[in-house]
């Protein structure tokens, strides 16, 4: 018999800026438009992969995406880097502790720790306040790392000076916030048959890449 492979369901939460389409009091164009593609939240993705319900970055729209999703069940979050689009909204998935009398597994390099630790100082009190957020921090380095059976790839890249984690799962590469990736870096990428990738304008930008520019 033929070998089946396991599916796995990419749905992306947001693809917008750090500021969220439209911006807050912009007239542009695009700000002003009634297209719903022009209605873009801010940067993230929830994986569905062997089982697992995983979640990349929880940027400050969480909360609006999850419920839009409807997704009732989270087995861990992943975060690319310490930036606020990226990591704001972390406060809501106490509604998953609650469901789930559990802890949540936070897989974050050591920036992103230290972030965390700084921006929900709470969460990592000694005396802790009842109904906060309950997470359990997993460090990941630029190694593969597992979450139960599912083999996770880092890619470091450049977020102009920040070094950011772009993820593999399986033949799945997501790259968010980049405009510079590494020769040795650029080879955990080839294979995949689907590579998601920021652009984030048709001119130069300072930390990524743009439509018009090759990696």
């Amino acid at each position: 018999q033929p070998a089946t492979s396991t599916p796995l369901k990419v749905t992306f939460l947001g693809t917008g800026t750090s500021q969220g389409i439209p911006v807050i009091a912009c007239d542009c164009e695009v700000c002003q438009s009634t297209d719903p593609k022009d209605k873009r939240l801010r940067t993230s993705i929830h994986l569905e992969i062997d089982g697992l319900s995983l979640v990349v970055d929880t940027g400050p729209d969480f909360r609006q995406q999850m419920l839009r999703e409807n997704i009732q069940h989270l087995d861990a979050v992943v975060f690319t880097h310490a930036h606020k689009d990226h990591i704001a909204g972390m406060d809501d998935i106490r509604a998953y502790n609650f469901k789930q009398q559990s802890d949540i597994p936070v897989y974050a390099d050591s920036i992103v720790q230290e972030a965390l630790h700084r921006d929900f100082y709470y969460v990592f009190a000694a005396e802790k306040y009842p109904g906060i957020p309950e997470v359990k921090l997993h460090t990941i380095e630029n190694k593969p790392f597992s979450i139960d059976n599912t083999v996770i790839t880092p890619i470091k890249v450049w977020h102009y000076k920040l070094p950011v984690l772009g993820f593999r799962f399986k033949d799945f590469t997501y790259i968010t916030d980049a405009n510079s990736i590494d020769e040795e870096e650029k080879a955990k990428i080839r294979g995949s048959k689907a590579l998601v990738l920021n652009a984030l304008r048709k001119t130069e930008h300072i930390s990524h890449f743009t439509l018009n520019q090759a990696i």
